[in-house]
């Protein structure tokens, strides 16, 4: 089997491609990536002379690049999004070209090299946001994006689906809680607040912390695309559920791992459109036989040792960004 990942060199991707590659060592995978600030080949280096990789470079949203990468593949698994909220709030147009055009320009190829499988990796956030007592959001759930983010990756959603129903493109599409683990970029919440407070800086936390988010480790993840891949029912939507917890709660835990005090946290206004919560009913994914092996507060503070383990992965990513990181890092909130 040789799969096609877009996106292989980002958090989630990278992470994939792994576990891939350990438990299916008689594939190939072909990681097809633009190496964004968000992609970082450092997290694939043990990977370079495997002769089952291949690295391309490259943008999704180019069709001659696209096509080459596409040539032999039997499955898609997609991953290639800007995926920053706060950016998105900021340069909302890079969004909708990545995330709409290049999702439309893969499925195009896809179509044309009649691939077994293209699986979409797309977010919870396209489904709005719920009050504390609401239900879970379910693939039923109607679409209610807030942000430039969510509504982009809405319109993949859409798009993909319309590929499945118009041209009988063998798709699944899973949207998922909010991911951690190794290798994740700094700009992100958990690994922002743990540099920072490595850093002997304070963490920015939006409003008084009581925004809630479900978090998945990124393990988990990628068993569950595995799963979807495996036993999924083609034209269908599974969401992927993880353990919920207010901002607040996740920072004071990062906090009690590295020893410190509340006085680290500073609070700092919301960011435009911060949707209150998140949360995932994954009954369709658990009728395929999933379950997540990650405990959240058990795994978080092994996540926090990592990246005291591993500065020389993360402090260069934190130097030099431009000077848009400057506006997308006053605040977090998950």
């Amino acid at each position: 089997m040789k799969l096609l990942v877009t996106g292989g060199a980002g958090f989630i991707g990278s992470n994939f491609i792994h576990y891939w590659l350990k438990n299916h060592p008689d594939d190939k995978i072909v990681n097809l990536d633009k190496l964004t600030y968000a992609g970082h080949m450092e997290s694939l280096k043990n990977l370079e002379g495997n002769p089952n990789y291949q690295f391309i470079k490259g943008d999704i949203c180019d069709e001659e690049v696209v096509k080459k990468a596409m040539q032999g593949i039997d499955i898609i698994v997609h991953f290639a999004a800007e995926s920053h909220v706060d950016r998105s709030v900021v340069d909302p147009l890079i969004f909708v070209k990545t995330n709409v055009l290049g999702t439309a320009v893969l499925l195009n190829a896809a179509l044309g090299a009649k691939v077994k499988k293209f699986h979409h990796v797309s977010t919870d956030e396209v489904y709005g946001d719920l009050d504390v007592n609401d239900p879970p959001f379910n693939p039923d759930t109607p679409y209610d994006p807030r942000t430039p983010y969510s509504a982009s990756k809405a319109g993949s959603d859409h798009l993909v689906r319309a590929y499945f129903k118009t041209y009988g493109l063998p798709i699944t599409i899973s949207n998922c809680a909010n991911n951690y683990g190794f290798y994740q970029d700094p700009e992100k919440l958990i690994p922002r607040f743990i540099t920072n407070l490595l850093d002997g800086e304070k963490v920015p936390l939006m409003g008084k912390g009581e925004n809630i988010r479900e978090w998945l480790h990124v393990l988990d993840h990628a068993r569950a695309i595995e799963l979807i891949l495996e036993k999924g029912t083609l034209g269908e939507t599974y969401l992927i559920q993880g353990e919920e917890r207010g901002n607040l709660e996740v920072t004071m835990k990062i906090l009690d791992v590295l020893g410190l005090g509340e006085d680290r946290i500073e609070y700092v206004e919301h960011r435009l459109g911060h949707d209150f919560r998140y949360a995932n009913n994954g009954s369709e994914l658990e009728a395929l036989g999933f379950k997540r092996t990650y405990n959240f507060d058990e795994s978080l503070e092994e996540v926090v040792r990592w990246y005291q383990e591993n500065k020389d992965w993360w402090k260069p990513l934190k130097k030099g960004r431009p000077v848009l990181d400057r506006e997308v890092q006053k605040g977090y909130g998950g």
